[in-house]
C-alpha cells in the first residue's frame, strides 16, 4: 500500500497554499487576542497577558522561520515560499509586543527609555527588535534587486543573533526554563 502522506504529497498541498494565508491568520489571532484582552478573556492582567502572547508568538515564528532550511534539508519538507510570511508575521508580534508594552504598560516615552536603560532584560528585546527593523522593511523583492542577493542575504543574518537576543529576553523575563 502506498503511504499517503508522502513528503512529495505534502509538499505539492504546500505549494497550493499561498503564502499570504499566513498574513490573515497572524493578524486574525493578533486582533482576537487584543479584543479576549478588551473583554476580560485573558484573565485579571489583561496587559500583561497580551504583551506576553505577542511576544512569546514572535519568539516562536522566528525560531520557525529559521528551521525552514533544516527541514527542507534534513527531512524534504519545503516551507520556503512562506520563509517571508513567517519572518514579517514575527516582526509583526514583536511590534505588537513593544507597542503593548510601550503604549498599554509603561505608557510615557520617558518612562519607556527608563526601562530600556534600568532593565537588562527589556535592554536585550529592545537591541533585538531595533535588529529587526531592517529585515522587515528589507522583506520585499525591490529591496533584494536593490541591495542584490549576497548583500540581502548578509543583512538578513541578523536572524540568527536576533533569535539569540529574543530568546535571552524571554528566558530573563520568565527568570528561567521553567
Amino acid at each position: 500500500m502506498k503511504n499517503v502522506f508522502s513528503m512529495q504529497t505534502i509538499n505539492g498541498a504546500l505549494r497550493k497554499l499561498p503564502a499570504w494565508t499566513i498574513y490573515i491568520v497572524c493578524a486574525a489571532w493578533t486582533g482576537w487576542m487584543f479584543y479576549l484582552a478588551l473583554t476580560g478573556g485573558l484573565g485579571v492582567e489583561p496587559i500583561n497577558a497580551l504583551e506576553r502572547k505577542y511576544g512569546e508568538l514572535g519568539l516562536q515564528l522566528l525560531v520557525a522561520g529559521l528551521l525552514v532550511t533544516p527541514l527542507r534539508k534534513y527531512t524534504g519538507l519545503n516551507l520556503l515560499k512562506f520563509r517571508r510570511a513567517i519572518g514579517v508575521s514575527a516582526f509583526f508580534l514583536i511590534l505588537a509586543h513593544f507597542s503593548v508594552w510601550a503604549v498599554l504598560d509603561v505608557q510615557s516615552f520617558e518612562r519607556v527609555w527608563t526601562e530600556i536603560v534600568k532593565r537588562p532584560y527589556v535592554t536585550v528585546g529592545m537591541v533585538g527588535f531595533v535588529l529587526m527593523i531592517p529585515l522587515a522593511l528589507t522583506s520585499n523583492n525591490m529591496s533584494l534587486r536593490k541591495l542584490g542577493a549576497a548583500s540581502w542575504r548578509k543583512l538578513h543574518k541578523l536572524t540568527y543573533p536576533i533569535a539569540v537576543l529574543g530568546a535571552v529576553h524571554y528566558l530573563w523575563l520568565v527568570k528561567g526554563i521553567q
